[in-house]
């Protein structure tokens, strides 16, 4: 298999993306559904391809990124999940945090991936990049990215009112 494997769970692979994933992510981002809540609206071909050859081709410093979520039983691309820096208002970067993010293509969602690849990401934030603090974003109304986020322990810390809502959640590494 192309592209380095940066974790494994149970049912999951997590790597760097490829060109080979190039198609599916584009569907994943042309898609209504998925960009619901990440963006409001779908990309278009064009964009989404842009944004895989700008963005997610791109090297990860210390593997702060978002990696393309592959099955492990039969190969398939359904989505990208990671944590990525948690950066300040005026670009900066929170040093020994980041940001956990998970985007699952539709026709796998309410199948556990998210929590799994969820749990796989907590677990390498904190043990291996050492992170002290890991920070989660979700859009008001996106009741089953607060479901997964609460299950994996992130608290609620606040809530921000604007054009759109955005629930801030974050969680604190225990171990000293």
């Amino acid at each position: 298999m192309d592209g380095q494997i940066i974790l494994s769970s149970e049912r999951l692979l997590l790597r760097q993306h490829v060109l080979a994933d190039l198609d599916a992510y584009c569907a994943m981002e042309m898609d209504p559904e998925v960009r619901r809540y990440a963006g409001g609206y779908p990309r278009s071909r064009e964009d989404a391809e842009r944004g895989f050859m700008d963005g997610v081709m791109k090297p990860a410093p210390d593997r702060l990124s978002m990696w393309a979520t592959i099955l492990k039983s039969n190969g398939k691309y359904v989505g990208r999940c990671g944590i990525y820096p948690h950066f300040k208002m005026d670009g900066g970067i929170f040093e020994g945090e980041g940001t956990l993010a998970f985007y699952i293509a539709s026709e796998y969602w309410r199948q556990g991936f998210a929590t799994e690849a969820g749990r796989a990401f907590i677990e390498f934030g904190f043990n291996e990049l050492r992170l002290n603090r890991i920070v989660a974003t979700v859009q008001a109304g996106n009741d089953a990215s607060v479901h997964i986020l609460k299950q994996l322990g992130f608290e609620l810390t606040a809530t921000e009112n604007g054009t759109r809502t955005f629930y801030h959640f974050e969680l604190q590494n225990n171990v000293t």
